[in-house]
């Protein structure tokens, strides 16, 4: 299987970034240079409002907007020693346990990287050292109270971003949680054999008690020297992390996460990538001199575009990149699925179209299930939908077809980068699961709503639209004060009104004794409406 890594940054306003496995494209991250990209950002903050009825807090980290930072992303020194201490944690400490050579599967079992845009999260924040019993937010922090936060999700709409005090800054190889104290390992590397050398190393390069690292999936087959490098780098931007903290005035940045580029490849990048093909000169550089520092074996994987045809257009993705915003996904097998998005819900329904198997339609539902469940799974990635989302899949009767699609579902979700669940198939026939959202919705920047239809995606007919004009109409022709009226609506809905409402109109100018004009404008929106209401004297009155 060939797997390429296409960086498009020919225009200065937009970077594009395609992974492409046999001249598919299955991964997709865009980024714009005019959105502020938050996530992986650490910021010291201030604590300016808490709200004890949904245990969060509000925090001015210095961006213009308050961020949200919940009680179950509070590290626990907050509440247990009155504050994080950089300095301490950098320290050693006596309290710290040090690393077990044993199972340590609890411990293990903690750690999972979750995303290409964050750093291996610890799971639940479930730490050994944290107390069972956590106090509400409004005995940990205080307003004016100051804390060290990392934005782990960008705003959405209103909202703004979500932050935690679990600090974590990716290496290639590893993750330093200043707070942790100890060692893991991701949970993606499943092979026990591979998890106890990359423990037995790590012990061996003896890092500083009092912080912790997690060995990503990257780092699964690294040497030993490999992985002591990145543990270097991690320390060293750590002691220069730690020495801000104490010199800034909150609030302020304190760390800022590479560009997409560098971060994608560093998270992303795996010895199964062919080749990493740059259409811009200085982007290109950039990304060479952190292959030559952080993977110097792999540099002769970046190369540099020189066609005269743009990057994306030669492996057919901008068609492909325009399907991803379509409500209905075709499929090679003849049916489709239909993706509708809510807030906080995705619906997701497989229809068979023109696709048959054999002469059974069991197994028709059943194929066609099947090729709907690997679409499912690459659109999630694609389109970056979080959530809760519920598979309305073709019904089937075999209880061993539904197991079979479950399976099918699950091993083609296996390759996202984002924590899921996926349940079992519901009496209705619903697969409902649940997807963490890594970044923005890449349909959030490239659209805006329409100002025609306010988002909803349908009009009021012409019909419609007169009829509520004549509702109003009679309305005001109740209004004694009314002498003139004046309606601007849009020019299809003036001709309805003027030709098949001619006779009811007449009627309510002279039982209102009133004067009507209808106004049709080109150009505006179907449900565009404008009532001008004037006395005897010509003077404007207030209507409705």
């Amino acid at each position: 299987m060939k797997q390429e890594m296409l960086i498009n940054v020919a225009q200065p306003e937009e970077c594009r970034i395609a992974i492409v496995e046999d001249g598919v494209l299955e991964e997709l991250y865009v980024e714009r240079a005019g959105q502020d990209n938050y996530v992986g950002n650490i910021y010291k903050g201030v604590v300016v409002n808490l709200e004890p009825s949904i245990q969060a807090a509000f925090v001015d980290f210095g961006v213009g907007r308050n961020g949200f930072l919940h009680v179950s992303d509070i590290e626990p020194q907050y509440f247990r020693q009155g504050g994080f201490d950089p300095a301490k944690a950098m320290a050693s400490a006596a309290s710290r346990r040090t690393p077990r050579r044993d199972n340590e599967s609890g411990a293990d079992d903690e750690f999972e990287e979750v995303g290409d845009e964050q750093a291996d999260r610890p799971r639940n924040h479930r730490f050994s050292a944290r107390p069972r019993f956590k106090p509400p937010i409004q005995e940990i922090l205080r307003r004016g109270d100051e804390v060290l936060v990392q934005v782990i999700k960008e705003g959405i709409g209103s909202k703004g971003p979500t932050l935690s005090t679990y600090i974590s800054i990716p290496g290639r190889y590893l993750v330093l949680m200043p707070a942790l104290g100890r060692i893991g390992v991701s949970r993606k590397i499943e092979d026990e054999t591979v998890r106890r050398r990359l423990r037995d190393i790590m012990i061996e390069m003896n890092p500083p008690k009092g912080v912790g690292f997690i060995v990503r999936t990257a780092g699964s087959d690294r040497t030993r020297r490999e992985l002591s490098r990145d543990m270097a780098y991690l320390l060293r931007l750590w002691k220069v992390i730690a020495r801000r903290i104490k010199k800034q005035p909150a609030p302020c940045g304190i760390y800022e996460e590479s560009d997409m580029i560098i971060r994608t490849i560093r998270d992303i990048f795996t010895p199964e990538v062919d080749a990493i093909y740059i259409d811009e000169p200085a982007a290109h550089e950039r990304a060479k001199e952190f292959l030559q520092l952080v993977m110097p074996r792999y540099v002769h994987h970046l190369q540099f575009y020189e066609g005269k045809e743009p990057l994306f257009c030669k492996y057919n993705l901008d068609e492909e990149i325009a399907k991803i915003h379509r409500r209905r996904v075709p499929l090679r097998s003849g049916g489709s699925i239909v993706i509708d998005q809510t807030e906080a819900l995705v619906a997701i329904d497989v229809n068979s179209g023109s696709f048959r198997a054999e002469d059974s339609a069991e197994e028709t539902a059943f194929q066609m299930n099947i090729h709907a469940a690997k679409e499912i799974a690459r659109q999630l990635r694609l389109r970056d939908l979080g959530g809760v989302i519920v598979n309305d899949f073709i019904d089937m009767r075999k209880e061993k077809h539904r197991r079979g699609v479950e399976r099918a579902l699950r091993d083609a979700m296996k390759r996202d980068r984002a924590r899921t669940k996926i349940l079992r198939t519901s009496p209705f026939g619903l697969i409902e699961m649940t997807r963490q959202r890594i970044r923005t919705n890449p349909k959030r920047s490239a659209y805006m709503e329409c100002p025609a239809c306010t988002g909803v995606g349908v009009v009021k007919t012409a019909e419609s639209m007169a009829i509520d004009v004549v509702r109003m109409l009679i309305l005001a022709s109740q209004r004694e004060a009314i002498t003139k009226v004046t309606i601007t609506v849009a020019e299809e809905v003036a001709d309805y009104l003027n030709n098949r409402k001619r006779h009811e109109l007449a009627r309510l100018e002279e039982a209102g004794k009133m004067s009507l004009q209808i106004i049709g404008v080109e150009g505006v929106a179907p449900e565009h409406l404008v009532v001008q209401c004037r006395d005897k004297d010509d003077r404007e009155v207030k209507f409705p």
